[in-house]
């Protein structure tokens, strides 16, 4: 396991603040006065928490729920196949949802949850994503609202994890993993 100090660092806390700030006002111009907010855990708990308290600071409140979906295991490469671990509570049904994620990789993972949600009967579906990998997609699915778009490493940190390590780094680093 790699030391926590030597981790290279791609975003600092600073640079992930000042982000998350500029994506809730975007989100804020585009999302009606109420919606349904749920987080895809447990990667984007860390994001999750700072975007809502920065839309809460611009006067949006929106219903927060949680699913957790997973589709790594203990692994660095997806299984391919997503399942459901914990599902939300709120209906969604006739309502304006916003999808929140770590990151953006094969797709598999946001597509589930995404075509889940519409099927459960939600009005309109928007998508913020921490981070996104261009190029990685399997299938086609994007984000509304983007972080960073990162560079094909294994990233850690704020959140994101490797094997259940590493996610309460304040800032997003990356392993050299095979």
């Amino acid at each position: 396991m790699a030391d926590k100090r030597t981790i290279p660092i791609l975003y600092t806390a600073a640079e992930i603040k000042e982000r998350t700030e500029a994506m809730a006002a975007e989100i804020a111009k585009v999302m009606p006065q109420e919606f349904v907010l749920v987080a895809l855990l447990r990667g984007s708990f860390m994001f999750t928490a700072d975007l809502v308290r920065e839309l809460y600071a611009i006067g949006v409140h929106p219903m927060i729920d949680f699913m957790t979906l997973s589709s790594y295991g203990s692994g660095t490469q997806s299984s391919g196949t997503v399942v459901i671990q914990r599902d939300i509570s709120e209906e969604v049904g006739g309502r304006d949802v916003l999808i929140v994620d770590d990151i953006l990789e094969t797709g598999r993972t946001l597509a589930f949850a995404r075509e889940e949600l519409l099927r459960r009967g939600a009005r309109s579906l928007k998508v913020a994503m921490l981070l996104e990998k261009p190029g990685k997609l399997t299938v086609d699915v994007k984000a509304d609202f983007v972080g960073f778009s990162i560079p094909d490493k294994f990233v850690v940190g704020y959140g994101l994890d490797y094997a259940n390590h590493y996610r309460e780094l304040p800032f997003i680093g990356y392993l050299d993993v095979h």
